[in-house]
């Protein structure tokens, strides 16, 4: 081959290598205490009828100890999670599945799925199985009732930008079969693997005259794991695809558009809590007007897991292209 026709190929492809990566050129940007680093500490005094302990309940936030069974409200941070305070048949308790947990000089959170039981003779008698789950938005306090539990789920963070991947490090025990606990009855056996999971959807989300919220897919990004991770995976990501995915190869049924007892709710403009009622994959180039983000212990939906199932996240971020 010609001696200069070679240097002129070579030197085509390191150009070409060169303006690839600077095209491709990324970086991550953290959550808004996605390094878990800061945490509120809560105590839910629980009633003297079902033993009167004091829990103690922790949030992704910052702030002095909040006391007096007081409904906690997220203004500061846009993490919840879903430790609770309920109030029953006027009856306090707490339920406690996210945790801090030391992590070098910092902190990690670890989500842990539980078996929650009260019981009062004559007045209450309730299972619960609780997932340690944490995602951007509210859960509404004091919660009443097992009834709807999507329903105290406040999916309210608005967001208009388009990241190409979602960015964590994990570690996971997903434990083993799944079980059902709802409050009604013994808990049953699933038959089901439990999996640890990661979700984020972008969504475009419009309201009508009557208040009902609708919402376009935008992006979706969705991860489940079932084996033991017990080393931490640092820097791990998620690309988030745009558009329908249901025609792909690494799609799987429950990436696709949310419907029946999994449906979200947010607020609508009349302080209102309505479901989120996705009616179809947006179009290219749209951009999104929310976010949907959660990490949770478990999968198959409320009161669904393995107790003792464990998650743990930390430097939660989004990469964005330079």
């Amino acid at each position: 081959m010609n001696t200069k026709k070679t240097y002129l190929f070579i030197i085509g492809l390191l150009f070409t290598a060169t303006s690839y990566a600077q095209e491709t050129k990324e970086h991550a940007e953290l959550i808004p205490f996605g390094d878990m680093d800061q945490w509120m500490v809560r105590t839910v005094d629980e009633s003297f009828i079902i033993g009167g302990q004091t829990k103690y309940l922790y949030e992704i936030a910052t702030g002095d100890t909040l006391r007096d069974n007081t409904p906690y409200k997220n203004t500061l941070s846009p993490w919840a999670t879903s430790s609770v305070m309920a109030k029953v048949s006027g009856i306090y308790k707490g339920s406690v599945t996210v945790f801090p947990e030391k992590r070098g000089d910092g902190y990690c959170t670890r989500l842990e799925t539980r078996l929650e039981e009260v019981k009062v003779f004559g007045v209450i008698n309730l299972t619960v199985l609780a997932t340690g789950t944490v995602f951007l938005g509210e859960l509404m306090e004091p919660v009443r009732d097992t009834k709807n539990p999507q329903g105290k789920l406040n999916h309210r963070i608005t967001f208009e930008r388009k990241p190409v991947a979602l960015e964590f490090d994990y570690k996971v025990s997903p434990g083993g079969e799944q079980v059902k606990a709802t409050g009604l009855g013994k808990p049953k056996a699933m038959g089901v693997q439990n999996n640890a999971e990661a979700c984020l959807y972008l969504q475009y989300r419009w309201e009508d005259e009557d208040g009902n919220v609708f919402a376009q897919r935008v992006g979706t990004a969705y991860e489940r794991y079932d084996k033991e991770v017990s080393e931490w995976q640092n820097g791990h990501r998620i690309a988030i695809h745009y558009g329908d995915i249901t025609q792909e190869d690494f799609f799987e049924p429950y990436m696709g558009l949310v419907e029946g007892e999994q449906t979200q709710y947010c607020q609508n403009s009349r302080g209102e809590m309505t479901p989120i009622r996705e009616v179809g994959w947006a179009a290219p180039g749209t951009m999104p007007t929310h976010i949907v983000l959660r990490f949770s212990s478990g999968h198959g939906g409320a009161y669904i897991g393995t107790p003792n199932a464990k998650f743990w996240i930390d430097n939660v971020k989004l990469v964005y292209e330079d």
